[in-house]
């Protein structure tokens, strides 16, 4: 006499189901939340300030025909800054600045509207540094400070470690090259993520340890 094989029971079935859907869901949601913490990350590198009037508007070096450049100048047409400064290096034996605002011009801003701000610095934290003399000759009180999106955080934590006295605002330009949200899913934004992420915590470091080393010297 053949026995039938036994079939699952209709409850067993359904707790299997159950248990299936329930892994999937959860699986779903941790993937979910972390790309969540991922594009946080990523959003953390943008630091934009509500644009409230300032002393002076800076932008930094480096785009000269450009968001940055464009995005200082329409605060200056706004009226939230009195006068742009436009930093940057020597370009083809002029400075930057002379650059942006020529293109400014032929954009119909006036020429009145921004100064240049020359310098022979090839990093952020040599152009705050270069800047902070100047910003003191100013006697601003209150800066807006222009640069790309994904530089804007590193950029305003040097000036407000830097040049303790002045508030400083950040107004980030836009930049196609770096996408915060999915930062992991192209290679340009890729390459700034990584790159900004490794300079902050250095910069913060030297920030404090010529500090610390001001200190100790006027101890002794």
């Amino acid at each position: 006499m053949r026995i039938a094989p036994s079939r699952p029971r209709p409850v067993l079935r359904l707790v299997r189901r159950a248990l299936l859907w329930g892994a999937l869901a959860l699986a779903a949601i941790a993937l979910i939340r972390w790309q969540a913490v991922l594009n946080w990350f990523g959003n953390y590198l943008v630091c934009s300030d509500p644009r409230q009037p300032a002393d002076l508007a800076v932008v930094m070096g480096g785009d000269f025909w450009g968001p940055r450049v464009l995005t200082g100048a329409q605060i200056g047409a706004q009226g939230l800054a009195p006068l742009v400064l436009i930093s940057g290096p020597p370009y083809a034996g002029r400075p930057e600045g002379e650059l942006a605002v020529e293109f400014l011009v032929k954009q119909g801003y006036p020429r009145s509207l921004f100064a240049v701000f020359a310098h022979e610095q090839p990093s952020t934290l040599g152009e705050v540094l270069a800047l902070r003399g100047e910003l003191m000759r100013r006697g601003v009180k209150r800066v807006i400070v222009v640069t790309s999106s994904f530089h804007s955080r590193r950029c305003v934590i040097l000036f407000r470690l830097f040049c303790p006295g002045i508030r400083f605002l950040s107004v980030p330009a836009p930049d196609p090259a770096y996408h915060p949200n999915g930062w992991w899913k192209d290679a340009s934004s890729r390459q700034l993520f990584f790159s900004e992420w490794t300079k902050i915590p250095g910069s913060v470091l030297i920030a404090y340890a010529a500090k610390w080393i001001s200190g100790w010297r006027q101890i002794m």
